[in-house]
C-alpha cells in the first residue's frame, strides 16, 4: 500500500515499480486513473501493460478505496486473486479525500469483515505499508496550521483535522518511509529529517532518495508489515514503553520525554500557557491524556502534530 501527501512522489514510485518489475507481474488498484496519470508509455518494458479491460489496472473512482468503495475493493482484489496471473498487488491511496490517503483505514479493510462476513485477508495479505515523504515540503507542512478543509480535503463538515495531522498519521503507521526529493535540500537537512522520522516512527525503515529511485526489494516482498506492530509503531508509544533513544536523534538534537503527574491542571492557566503564550513552538509531536481540576471525572485527550493542537473530552476515568 502506497501512501503519502499529494505531490510527495507516490505516482513516481508506482511508475518505477511498473517499469522495472524484474519478472514480477504486478496488478495495480488506484482511486482515480486521471489523477495518477498512468499510461502504457510510462511502463513500457514492464511485464504488465496498462490495459484496463484486462484488469491490470483497476480504477475505483468517485469515492474512497477504504470507505465508500470498500465492497468494490474487496471484489476487485478477489477477482485479481482468482485469476492467478499476478505476483503482487499495489494499492495507491491517491486522492483529495483524507480517508484515501490514510494508511490505517486501508489496512483495516484487510482485517475487518463486511456485512457478509468476507474479508480482504482471505484473498491477499499486506506485505508492506509505504509512505512517501517530500523532504522539501514536509517541514513547512507540519509547521503550518492549515486545515484539510482549507484545501477541500476534509472527510466531512465536522472534520477539523489539519494537514499536519494527516501527514503524521501517514508517517506513524508505515513500516517503510521513503524520504523523497532529497536533491532539493542540503545533506544536513536530510540528516535532520531522518532523525525526526526515526523519532516519530522508530520501527520503520527510512530510505532517503531522489525521484523515488528505490530498489524493488526495498518495497516489494519485504514482509515488514504486521498489524499489531503498526498499531504500536508511533514514537510516542515507544517512549511510553521506555524504549531507548537512537543515536542519530541525539546528534540532531531531536529529543523526547514523558510527562507524568497525579495533579490536575488548572484549566485557565493551562489554556493560557499552551494556547495564548504559545509555549510549544518547537514540539513536533505529543500525545496523551490529562485532567483538569474543575472536571476531574473527565478524561481529556492531548494531541499535537506540528502547529496543530487538539484538546478534547475523551471519556471518563
Amino acid at each position: 500500500v502506497l501512501s503519502g501527501f499529494l505531490g510527495a512522489g507516490k505516482t513516481t514510485l508506482l511508475q518505477r515499480i511498473l517499469a522495472n518489475q524484474q519478472g514480477l507481474k504486478v496488478a495495480v488498484i488506484v482511486n482515480d486513473m486521471a489523477e495518477v496519470g498512468i499510461d502504457a508509455e510510462a511502463v513500457r518494458g514492464g511485464q504488465s501493460t496498462i490495459q484496463q479491460s484486462q484488469d491490470h489496472v483497476v480504477e475505483l473512482s468517485n469515492g474512497c478505496i477504504c470507505c465508500t468503495l470498500r465492497d468494490d475493493l474487496l471484489q476487485e482484489v478477489a477477482a485479481l486473486a482468482a485469476e492467478g496471473r499476478f505476483d503482487y498487488l499495489l494499492i495507491e491511496s491517491t486522492g483529495k479525500q483524507p480517508c484515501i490517503s490514510e494508511p490505517m483505514p486501508v489496512a483495516a479493510t484487510f482485517f475487518t469483515p463486511d456485512n457478509m462476513g468476507r474479508s480482504l485477508s482471505a484473498f491477499a495479505n499486506i506485505d508492506t505499508m509505504v509512505t512517501v515523504i517530500d523532504a522539501d515540503a514536509v517541514s513547512a507542512e507540519l509547521a503550518a496550521a492549515e486545515r484539510l478543509a482549507e484545501r477541500a480535503m476534509a472527510a466531512g463538515s465536522g472534520d477539523t483535522r489539519t494537514i499536519a495531522d494527516l501527514i503524521m498519521d501517514q508517517i506513524e503507521f508505515a513500516d517503510t518511509l521513503i524520504l523523497n526529493k532529497c536533491d532539493l535540500v542540503s545533506q544536513e537537512e536530510v540528516g535532520r529529517l531522518q532523525a525526526v522520522l526515526a523519532k516519530l516512527n522508530p520501527k520503520a525503515r527510512i530510505i532517503p532518495t531522489s525521484f523515488c529511485q528505490v530498489a524493488l526489494f526495498e518495497v516489494l516482498h519485504t514482509r515488514r508489515f504486521a498489524l499489531e506492530t503498526a498499531a504500536q509503531a508511533a514514537g510516542w508509544q515507544a517512549e511510553l514503553a521506555g524504549a531507548g533513544h537512537a543515536p542519530e536523534t541525539e546528534q540532531y538534537e531531536v529529543s523526547s520525554f514523558v510527562y507524568r503527574s497525579t495533579t490536575a491542571f488548572h484549566p485557565l492557566r493551562l489554556w493560557r500557557r499552551v494556547l495564548e503564550d504559545n509555549a510549544l513552538p518547537p514540539t513536533l509531536r505529543s500525545k496523551g491524556f490529562f485532567w483538569v481540576a474543575n472536571r476531574p471525572e473527565v478524561v481529556w485527550e492531548w494531541s499535537t502534530a506540528g502547529a496543530s493542537r487538539r484538546f478534547a473530552p475523551y471519556g471518563r476515568w
